[in-house]
């Protein structure tokens, strides 16, 4: 009887891992889709920018070059160069687990699209460190508002893999509320 059993759930388990499989997949493709992104646009910026170029787009935003040594804001930009292997090592670890997390919940949609996000964005900014030492970064948005808190009103200059990092903390911050409305 038992080994009945298990030859009759032995299809039922192939079945649910080749779904997790590629599920997984579907979210190693967005993930990949966002590295693209980021690194294609990185490409054109190093390729027709030099350090310190802006192109005028709109009254609040500007194509521009800047090389970003920190982390998110320019945090330990100015630390003596030890910062980027930190970050680096972050990143891949960084990568590690949210490939792990992947694996693990690859059915929960929100939580899935969160995690490639932030696996994109990772892999992009490694790779800016691996490659140059820094992050190019080029979109510059700028409103009067912001004056107060930034230098004239510039918000600092970010690239396509802190958009999708912030994309990914803004869906898991939704994605947990949803979670915590739906258990109650």
């Amino acid at each position: 009887m038992a080994s009945s059993t298990r030859t009759r759930n032995a299809p039922a388990r192939k079945t649910a891992a080749r779904s997790s499989d590629s599920s997984l997949g579907l979210w190693l493709a967005v993930a990949a889709l966002w590295l693209i992104l980021d690194q294609f646009t990185k490409v054109l910026i190093v390729q027709n920018y030099q350090l310190g170029d802006s192109t005028f787009v709109t009254n609040f935003f500007n194509v521009v070059r800047v090389h970003n040594y920190g982390a998110a804001f320019s945090f330990l930009a100015n630390a003596g160069g030890w910062q980027r292997w930190f970050f680096m090592g972050i990143g891949v670890a960084a990568a590690t687990f949210i490939i792990w997390m992947l694996r693990t919940h690859p059915h929960q949609k929100l939580f899935s699209f969160a995690m490639a996000s932030l696996l994109g964005g990772a892999i992009g900014n490694v790779i800016d460190r691996v490659w140059h030492g820094y992050v190019v970064d080029f979109l510059d948005f700028h409103w009067n508002f912001l004056s107060p808190l930034f230098h004239q009103g510039h918000f600092p200059a970010f690239n396509i893999a802190d958009t999708a990092i912030t994309i990914g903390a803004i869906c898991l911050i939704l994605d947990e509320i949803l979670r915590v409305r739906k258990a109650r």
